[in-house]
């Protein structure tokens, strides 16, 4: 036999943990799943029929494009080396951490195979116990679905040439820098704020940049805004109920660990959805008379994005917390400040800016509230000195962490909103000077068969008997 005497097995790394390998992995595939094909149903459900492929469509793409410039350079800025900021000096120091990482490439083979390290972690926090690769897989998913998101606010219009061009740019100039300020060892995370699981720079970083771009895109036609109920429900439920299971993933792959904190965080995720669901379901049963399968499926998301920033740091109650929190609030703002003239004007589809910037913000603002230290992410072993480095975790003002942490926190929350607000009106103003942002009249009155040449439901014609 050929190469009879060769080893059939590759030895693993000495530092490889089968367990938190495949967790990782496993994890990022749920994550996954929530953009293809969960928000594509999900999308497809909601959307008014003849709009139902393109908002389908535009998910797969978002979800292709963003993993190769991710893999090329944008993993790097997110998480990879610090472009220098040398003039950062005394109480304004932890400046000097940055905004971005020098864009290089993750493809090559030492790097895939190499073990990968936190980038946002606390002095003597341990390395990973798997590859970079797995690394670079799990914070791609993340990456992919906050285009995804955006999608969400301008469905029903947007030229589709004009989203092939933004997405690959808006991950690239936008998204990285939120995600090292937090993420990957920036700014952000030197002063203190948290983000556990992307609260922040995914999900405000999402609803405030869906609702630039609908300003811009400008609306969809009148008829649509007056007649855009959902095409399929039940398809919207099943895509739904994707986006809810995976989560999992989602808060479950963020300690970077399958430990415990993973489990308490996966537990605490489902409990805050639950909650807030039925806060907004009943909310809306006071205001419409009747239950609402859409009303579910808005308290689902905002339950699930405003647990999101604390998954890891609250406990239970904290968790049933931030359910009631984001299933209020959000609300509020769409029926009442939505009504309001300038939030008015933006025809934002699916009300991206209230179920995820709005959650997203105050899910961030409850990790100063309810942020309990009992509840730690990474134990810490390593000794320096005579004192040994402090567990990773987190103290809100109603456990007597005081005001410091919430004070973080909604700072970090104003520079995702402002920097949101700056990079995502460049990069479209770009965009414009290439492709007009709107779909032509054509396009705009003819949906999906227009755009992509096929009806993907025709009525069926009815033969004479």
């Amino acid at each position: 036999m050929l190469f009879a005497d060769a080893n059939p097995y590759v030895a693993a790394q000495p530092w490889l943990n089968a367990g938190d390998n495949a967790w990782q992995m496993t994890a990022a595939t749920f994550v996954g799943l929530q953009s293809v094909p969960g928000l594509a149903i999900l999308y497809a459900g909601l959307a008014k029929k003849k709009w139902a492929l393109n908002s389908a469509v535009m998910c797969f793409y978002a979800f292709s494009a963003v993993l190769i410039v991710w893999s090329l350079f944008a993993y790097n800025m997110s998480f990879g080396t610090q472009i220098p900021l040398p003039w950062a000096t005394g109480g304004l120091s932890w400046l000097s951490s940055g905004f971005l990482g020098i864009p290089t490439p993750a493809l090559f083979a030492g790097s895939e195979i190499g073990q990968a390290t936190i980038p946002n972690a606390a002095a003597g926090m341990p390395p990973l116990h798997y590859g970079l690769a797995s690394m670079v897989y799990f914070q791609f998913v993340f990456a992919a679905i906050t285009p995804i998101l955006i999608a969400g606010s301008v469905l029903g219009r947007m030229n589709f040439k004009a989203w092939m061009i933004f997405v690959p740019l808006w991950t690239t100039f936008v998204y990285s820098v939120g995600a090292f300020s937090l993420w990957g060892g920036g700014w952000a995370s030197a002063m203190g704020a948290l983000d556990y699981s992307g609260g922040y720079v995914i999900h405000l970083a999402a609803g405030v940049s869906g609702f630039v771009a609908a300003a811009l895109v400008g609306p969809r036609l009148l008829e649509d805004q007056l007649d855009f109920e959902p095409n399929n429900l039940i398809t919207a439920l099943a895509g739904a109920g994707i986006l809810w299971l995976g989560w999992s993933g989602f808060n479950g792959g963020d300690p970077y660990f399958a430990n415990a904190d993973a489990g308490a965080a996966v537990l605490n995720t489902h409990i805050a959805t639950a909650t807030a669901l039925l806060v907004w379901l009943v909310l809306d049963m006071f205001a419409l008379g009747h239950p609402s399968a859409v009303s579910m499926i808005n308290g689902m998301i905002a339950g699930l994005v405003g647990i999101t920033p604390s998954a890891g740091y609250v406990d239970g109650f904290g968790a049933i917390a931030v359910g009631v929190v984001c299933g209020l609030i959000p609300w509020l703002t769409l029926n009442l400040l939505g009504k309001w003239s300038v939030l008015k004007k933006v025809d934002d589809t699916l009300s991206v800016l209230h179920t995820h910037g709005v959650a997203g913000l105050m899910g961030g603002l409850m990790v100063g509230l309810v942020a309990n230290p009992a509840m730690i992410e990474y134990y810490s072993t390593v000794t320096t000195g005579k004192n040994p480095v402090s567990d990773v975790s987190a103290s809100g003002l109603f456990y007597g962490g005081g005001p410091v942490q919430l004070e973080h926190q909604a700072i970090a929350g104003l520079f995702i909103i402002v920097w949101n607000i700056i990079g995502t009106t460049i990069v479209l103003k770009v965009v414009s000077f290439i492709v007009p942002l709107r779909a032509s009249d054509g396009e705009v009155e003819g949906g999906d068969l227009a755009i992509h040449g096929v009806d993907p439901m025709p009525m069926p014609v009815l033969k004479p008997t």
